[in-house]
C-alpha cells in the first residue's frame, strides 16, 4: 500500500517486490523512521543514472528526504528482513535491526537491485536497539564498497549518505546518518538458516525458488533445485574470496548472515586491506583469537556454506543420512575449486599466462619473502612489474626464479607487464587515508571523501594526482584497528 509519506515525483522509481510476496515469515513490514534534519552529503550520481534514476530530481531536498528515510519512493514496500546467523561460530536469530528494504528497482536493462536504508530506525528485529547508524561508518561503506567495484571484485554498492540532524549515543554522542545500499538482493546463508530454524517447509521452499530465479536461472529445472543451489554459491564464494585475497582485503566479519547467495560482498564494517603481508593479519576489533584474519577467509567460507547446506538439508533429500552425504559431496569440491581461482589470480598477478607444476611454490615463496621483510602487498607487485624488487635476502634469486618461469611462455616483456598492470592495483583504501577522510566527514568537511573515492574510481592507474594514495602509511604507528560500527 502506498506510503502517506510518498515523494511527490517519480524521479524514476521503477520498483517490482519480489521478496515482499514471499511468505511473511520472512520479513516484517515496517517504514523507516522520519529523522528530524535530513540532508544529503553523498550522492553516487553515476550508479543513479544507471539504475535508471533521475539525477537531478535525487541530488536536493527530495533525495535527502528518500535516503534519510523522510519519504518513500512511489512503488517502494518496506519491510525489515528476517534472518538467522552463525556470529563467531554462534548461532544468533538476527534480522534487519537497523535497515529497511525499500523495494526492489528495475533499470533500464531490466536488471534488479535492492535498494535499501541502513540506519533507517528501529524494526521488529532491533533487539533494544535504536536502529540508528553513525557518520562514520556509513561513510566508510560508501568508500570501501566503491572502491570494491572499481576493483572489480563483486559488491553491494552506496548510493548515497544522508545525514540525520539527530545524534546517535554509543559510548559518546556522534552524528547519525543513513546509508542507501544497492545489492543484487540481501538473501544471505543467515536467511536460509532462519526459514529451517522456523520449521517453516513452505518459507523454505518458497525461498529457494525466490534465490534460484534471482540469482541462478539456469537452475530452474534442475533435477535437485537446493543441491544445485549450494553447488552454485559454493563456486561464487570461492571466485570472490579468491579475488579478495588478491588484492588484500581482509572482511573482518565473515558471520553467515554476511555472505550473501548473489556472490556479492555484503558489510564493510571491520574490513581493510592490508599493507605489510602476513596471513594472519586481522584488523577487527572484536576478533580477538583471529578467526576472520586474511589467510582464514577460505575455510571460514567453506564453514559458512557447511551451515547453509544444513539450512537446505529438508530440501535436498528426504533422509537426513542421504541429504548429508549428497551435501557433503558438493561441498568437498570447494577446496579445489577455490585453489583454482587463488592460482589463476596470483598467476596474472605475476604475468603468467600458462600453467606449470612449481607456480604454487613460487608464488608461496613470495609471499613468505614478503612476509619476512616486512614488505608492502600491493606496492610489492607494482615493483615487480618494473623490475624494481629488494636485493638480498632471498629477494635475489626469488627474481631469478621467476625470470627464468617467465620464459619459459612465448609472451613478450611487454605482455606481461601489461598483464600485471591490469590486475595490480597501484592504488587501494590506504587505511590511513580512509580513516583521514572519515575524521574531516565527522566534522562535516566531505572533500576528502570525495577525492579519496575519485582516486579509488581507477584503481590500476599510476598518476601524479594519485602518487600520495599509493603511499603505505608512516611506520612506528599504532596497528590500526577497525569497528563493526553498531
Amino acid at each position: 500500500m502506498p506510503d502517506e509519506r510518498d515523494s511527490g515525483t517519480d524521479a524514476g522509481w521503477k520498483f517490482d517486490n519480489s521478496y515482499a510476496r514471499l511468505p511473511e515469515t520472512l520479513f516484517s513490514r515496517v517504514a523507516p523512521v522520519p529523522v528530524r534534519q535530513p540532508g544529503l552529503v553523498l550522492f553516487n550520481e553515476r550508479l543513479a543514472a544507471s539504475l535508471g534514476l533521475d539525477v537531478g530530481a535525487l541530488n536536493g531536498p527530495e533525495g535527502a528526504g528518500i535516503f534519510a528515510g523522510n519519504l518513500v519512493p512511489p512503488g517502494a514496500e518496506p519491510l525489515a528482513q528476517a534472518y538467522a546467523g552463525h556470529q563467531f561460530g554462534h548461532f544468533t536469530n538476527l534480522g534487519d535491526g537497523r535497515a529497511v528494504l525499500l523495494g526492489e528497482q528495475i533499470t533500464p536493462t531490466g536488471a534488479r537491485f535492492d535498494i535499501q536504508l541502513k540506519g533507517s530506525g528501529p524494526t521488529p528485529y532491533s533487539r533494544r536497539g535504536d536502529g540508528r547508524a553513525v557518520l562514520g561508518p556509513m561513510v566508510r561503506e560508501y568508500i570501501i564498497s566503491e572502491a570494491m567495484h572499481a576493483l572489480g571484485i563483486p559488491t553491494t554498492r552506496s548510493l548515497a549518505v544522508a545525514t540525520t540532524g539527530e545524534p546517535v549515543f554509543r559510548e559518546e554522542a556522534l552524528p547519525g546518518a543513513v546509508l542507501t545500499r544497492v545489492a543484487a538482493s540481501h538473501v544471505r546463508v543467515g536467511t536460509f538458516e532462519y526459514a529451517t530454524a522456523t520449521g517453516d517447509r513452505a518459507a523454505l521452499t518458497a525461498l529457494l525458488a525466490h534465490t534460484i530465479t534471482r540469482h541462478y536461472p539456469e537452475l530452474e529445472g534442475a533435477e535437485n533445485p537446493a543441491l544445485a543451489l549450494l553447488g552454485a554459491a559454493a563456486s561464487r564464494q570461492a571466485s570472490l574470496v579468491a579475488r579478495w585475497m588478491q588484492v588484500g582485503f581482509i572482511h573482518g566479519v565473515m558471520n553467515t548472515d554476511n555472505m550473501a547467495l548473489s556472490g556479492e560482498t555484503i558489510d564493510y564494517g571491520p574490513c581493510a586491506f592490508m599493507d605489510a603481508f602476513d596471513e594472519a593479519t586481522v584488523f577487527s576489533s572484536i576478533d580477538r583469537h583471529g578467526r576472520y584474519a586474511y589467510g582464514n577467509q577460505p575455510r571460514i567460507a567453506q564453514w559458512n556454506l557447511a551451515r547453509l547446506a544444513e539450512g537446505l538439508l529438508p530440501l535436498i533429500a528426504e533422509k537426513e543420512e542421504e541429504a548429508i552425504r549428497l551435501a557433503e559431496g558438493v561441498l568437498g569440491k570447494f577446496a579445489d575449486e577455490f585453489q583454482g581461482h587463488w592460482l589463476e589470480g596470483f598467476r596474472s598477478k605475476l604475468g603468467l599466462f600458462t600453467a606449470e607444476a612449481g607456480d604454487e611454490a613460487l608464488i608461496r615463496d613470495l609471499l613468505a619473502l614478503m612476509k619476512d621483510s616486512g614488505a608492502d602487498f600491493t606496492n610489492t607487485f607494482i615493483a615487480l612489474a618494473k623490475g624494481d624488487t629488494p636485493e638480498g635476502g632471498g629477494w635475489t634469486a626469488w627474481m631469478d626464479r621467476w625470470k627464468a618461469r617467465l620464459a619459459s611462455q612465448p609472451q613478450t616483456e611487454s605482455e606481461v607487464i601489461a598483464r600485471m598492470r591490469s590486475v595490480n592495483p597501484a592504488v587501494i583504501p590506504r587505511n590511513h587515508r580512509v580513516e583521514e577522510a572519515l575524521a574531516a566527514a565527522m566534522e562535516g568537511d566531505f572533500s576528502k571523501v570525495q577525492r579519496l573515492v575519485q582516486v579509488l574510481s581507477d584503481p590500476f592507474a599510476e598518476t601524479m594526482e594519485n602518487e600520495a594514495f599509493r603511499k603505505p602509511p608512516p611506520s612506528g604507528g599504532e596497528p590500526y584497528r577497525t569497528f563493526c560500527g553498531t
